[in-house]
């Protein structure tokens, strides 16, 4: 197959506020960062300076052709104090969520995407209950000032990710290293989104509301090895089935308790899957496959895994689907339009699963956390120095894509049948 269709799936670009917006908020990551702890000493108060560059960046979304943008607030901006709200940072999201809306690019807003406000981290963050009451409030005031503004929500952005990062491998803020701190802020987080889909629904009946999950396949190096695949199923629960399920369906079973309260239901309009990798597991080693192609980042480039986690996710859990992030560091865009078309075109051969919408990660390049400005994954290639865009191949490659609706035969002549992927070495 070289030329296929998108049928069902519609197209967008993601972004989260403190990778590109710049500036200073007093964040914990803006806290991490001025302590040293990304990999090049960067920090997000440059990144691509989007808070004073919205109309340049929809110029950019309108270039690329696509009809839907997953953006993301800033809770510190919002909240830069306990209960109180930072009026002039509404009204510049305001503003932003009208001027996508006047150029037809539907918003999908995401609420909490790994940052929250110093003054939350210095009272414990997520490893207290007082942020449930915390994030209830900032939901609440958002919705009530956004909600005409935005009819889709994602509550949380990877938990697992945000748990595991920064309360168990504490490479993230705030830098704990504990399986207890793991999997009680995962609880946390899992209740806060059950607690946020009721809140939007009861404010804004209409809305659809779902959260966004890192899902990854977790394989047994040895597949014929009983220990390599008791180990690969515990780690791919552990790590993200337990906490998805209590999402999903507030239902919280081992390693999770169920919290006091919180009953059995369905929690989600729609899913959002985060896909970028491949683990193989052999007791407590994570690898990477032997020649596997991998991005910059040494993560192996498996498209096949995007279906696999799909259908398991399917399974377990009908309802519409949205890939809202599937991206690749290629610092020399060599290989990213080859990523994009092998990604996508197994979407499209999958018309039995519900996918609506598939959101590329992303716009520009950015602030990639701990990877500070090392890791460039934009359609858009950006000189932090300069703040000069300029759109990649790939980037052209994917507004043809937008533009046909697929991949056709000359996108696929001109953009991906040149490049090849680089290959691992363990």
């Amino acid at each position: 197959m070289e030329s296929f269709a998108l049928r069902r799936c519609e197209l967008g670009v993601a972004t989260s506020a403190t990778q590109i917006e710049g500036g200073y908020a007093d964040t914990n990551w803006h806290r991490w960062a001025a302590r040293g702890r990304a990999r090049d000493g960067s920090g997000p108060t440059v990144a691509a300076d989007h808070w004073n560059r919205v109309a340049d960046d929809l110029d950019l979304l309108r270039e690329l052709g696509v009809r839907h943008y997953r953006m993301g607030l800033e809770w510190a901006r919002i909240e830069p104090e306990p209960g109180e709200f930072d009026t002039a940072a509404i009204a510049h999201y305001r503003d932003e969520l009208a001027g996508l809306r006047a150029a037809g690019i539907a918003p999908l807003v995401t609420l909490h995407h790994f940052s929250e406000p110093g003054w939350l981290s210095e009272r414990g963050g997520f490893g207290t209950d007082a942020a449930l009451a915390a994030f209830a409030r900032y939901v609440e005031r958002v919705v009530l000032d956004l909600g005409d503004l935005a009819d889709e929500w994602i509550t949380i952005n990877e938990p697992n990710v945000y748990a595991y990062q920064g309360y168990y491998q504490g490479s993230w803020p705030p830098g704990e290293r504990t399986l207890r701190g793991y999997l009680g802020v995962a609880a946390r987080l899992a209740r806060a989104h059950l607690d946020a889909y009721r809140a939007i629904h009861r404010l804004r009946p209409s809305a659809r509301v779902g959260f966004a999950q890192h899902l990854r396949v977790f394989d047994p190096l040895h597949a014929a090895n009983p220990f390599d695949r008791a180990s690969a199923s515990g780690t791919a629960w552990v790590f993200q089935g337990a906490l998805t399920q209590a999402m999903a369906r507030g239902r919280f079973v081992a390693p999770l308790v169920q919290p006091r309260g919180v009953r059995p239901g369905r929690y989600y309009d729609f899913l959002g899957v985060n896909y970028y990798s491949r683990t193989l597991i052999s007791g407590p080693q994570n690898l990477t496959a032997r020649g596997a192609p991998v991005s910059d980042l040494g993560w192996e480039i498996y498209p096949d895994g995007l279906v696999r986690v799909l259908e398991w996710l399917h399974r377990r859990f009908p309802g519409p689907i949205y890939v809202t992030e599937n991206g690749v560091a290629d610092a020399a865009d060599s290989f990213r339009a080859r990523f994009l078309y092998d990604h996508l075109a197994r979407i499209a051969a999958s018309e039995r699963l519900p996918v609506q919408r598939y959101y590329h990660w992303t716009l520009t390049d950015n602030w990639e956390w701990a990877e500070g400005q090392t890791a460039r994954f934009g359609l858009v290639e950006l000189d932090p120095a300069t703040q000069q865009r300029r759109m990649r191949a790939s980037g052209r490659f994917f507004a043809s894509i937008a533009a046909n609706r697929g991949v056709t035969q000359d996108a696929y002549d001109e953009f991906v049948a040149p490049q090849r992927y680089p290959q691992g070495s363990r």
